[in-house]
Parts: structure tokens; sequence; C-alpha cells
């Protein structure tokens, strides 16, 4: 692989993971490595029957509720 080949799929890899060579450049800096996926809590407002049988419907599969939302706002989001 020549130096170029390398330089371009090295500046590929870094615009694909920008957050995890943030997360290296703060650990030369702290010597700290911070988290790299980082969780918000969030206030929704839906439908109280909906959410009493989406949460029956977790426990009994065993899912985690935020998992579970999380993979439908993905599947959205690939939608676009």
């Amino acid at each position: 692989m020549s130096s170029s080949e390398f330089l371009s799929k090295a500046r590929n890899i870094i615009k694909e993971n920008p957050r995890m060579f943030d997360a290296l450049l703060e650990f030369e800096r702290t010597k700290k490595l911070p988290k790299l996926a980082y969780r918000k809590r969030i206030n929704l407002t839906i439908d109280e029957n909906l959410l009493r049988e989406f949460k029956r419907y977790c426990k009994e599969k065993g899912y985690n509720m935020s998992r579970l939302t999380e993979k439908y706002i993905k599947e959205e989001l690939k939608k676009q």
C-alpha cells in the first residue's frame, strides 16, 4: 500500500469515527480515557395505554425499554 493510499484510508477512518479520535486525543492530554458512549435522559409524552403495553411487552420479552426505543429511532433515521 502506498503512503498516499494509507493517508487516504486513515483520513476516511478519522472522518467516520471522529468521537473515537477525540477520545484518544483527550487520553493523550489527561491520561484518562473518556466514555465514548454517553447516555442522555429525556422526557417524552406518549399515550398512557401504549406505555403500559410497551412496558409489559418489554418485561415479558426481557427487553430493555431504552435500548429497544433507541433501535426503533435508529431504524427510522435510516429511512431518510
